[in-house]
């Protein structure tokens, strides 16, 4: 098969992945073989390629915005058939038996795994995913239109309620990519009113046309403080601001999987008042089963831009240096 392949950490701009012709992989016990269709970016395949996040393995196909058909079961998969039309997003495993996992929260599980990182993901034409990490996709949502969802869209539903976010409430989102763009469209479908700051003037635009109240560069200029906020942009400088454009008795999410250092925040200025400011671990599959619906309802519609497989490093150049508005989605084949 086809694959674009990290054998080494280095910068997007040096071209770090690789063309390369290996062998399709088997499922093992309990997964399912997936040929894949296409595969959003990320900013997490960023921080994998360029060694934001230490690197566990090498070589390693990044790609976890994955949608596909079920092309192989492996023994004693029961719930997928072959030919269904099916997701694999970031988390690929948990253990099952700690206390997170028990209680909800296996986005906690020390044990976790994930998809593009501890194991090859959908920069190729085959992918496998254990059969219950699956996700099995709505007919109401594309390929293309479903990509983005299943890291994007599950992290910015999932920041969401880690902001506390309450339908017809203020909302203010700071940086506008992809995960931002399609929680705007959820926080309208809940009525809330939505403020965007973030620095591009495509991305400004983007905003308003899908509907933010408020968009622009400077949190000053907001009509009103938000009820609640979500940081998108891995920048911890933003953190102090976001907290001062924010009611007290309100929350602040960091969507981030990778942020800078935070600044020292001052506690009668920033936290007082009963403001909250809660971080976002990778999400659970109740998160991804809910946004997935939540999407179809919608419609939730991602702004994309294709590419092919083959070009994922000039998509991923794109995604760095600002170049996208919404999504980059690799199309394969």
């Amino acid at each position: 098969m086809f694959a674009m392949v990290l054998s080494a950490i280095a910068p997007i701009d040096t071209a770090p992945l690789q063309a390369t012709e290996r062998p399709a992989p088997e499922p093992e016990h309990g997964e399912v073989r997936v040929r894949v269709a296409c595969c959003a970016v990320c900013r997490t395949d960023l921080h994998v390629i360029e060694g934001d996040l230490p690197a566990l393995r090498l070589p390693i196909v990044p790609g976890h915005q994955v949608v596909g058909s079920v092309d192989r079961l492996g023994p004693g998969c029961r719930r997928l058939a072959v030919g269904q039309r099916v997701g694999i997003a970031w988390l690929r495993g948990t253990c099952g038996a700690c206390a997170w996992c028990h209680s909800q929260r296996e986005n906690l599980c020390p044990t976790s795994r994930y998809t593009g990182y501890h194991a090859d993901g959908g920069f190729a034409e085959y992918a496998t995913v254990a059969e219950d990490y699956a996700y099995e996709l709505p007919d109401a949502l594309d390929d293309v239109q479903a990509a983005p969802l299943l890291c994007g869209g599950i992290i910015g539903y999932r920041a969401l309620r880690r902001a506390c976010v309450r339908p017809g409430s203020r909302v203010a989102l700071w940086g506008f990519g992809s995960s931002a763009h399609i929680a705007l469209q959820v926080l309208l479908h809940w009525g809330c009113e939505v403020y965007v700051v973030t620095r591009g003037a495509a991305r400004i635009e983007l905003a308003r046309a899908l509907g933010a109240a408020w968009a622009g560069r400077r949190a000053e200029d907001m009509p009103r403080a938000a009820q609640s906020a979500i940081i998108f942009a891995p920048a911890g400088e933003l953190v102090p601001a976001a907290l001062e454009h924010t009611e007290p008795g309100g929350a602040v999410a960091l969507a981030g999987i990778h942020m800078t250092d935070v600044p020292r925040l001052s506690y009668s200025r920033h936290l007082f008042n009963e403001r909250d400011l809660h971080s976002v671990t990778a999400n659970t599959r109740e998160d991804g089963r809910a946004l997935l619906l939540e999407a179809a309802a919608i419609p939730i519609r991602p702004e994309v831009t294709t590419y092919s497989l083959g070009d994922a490093n000039r998509a991923l150049q794109d995604l760095k240096h600002g170049r996208l508005a919404g999504t980059g989605v690799l199309v394969v084949g």
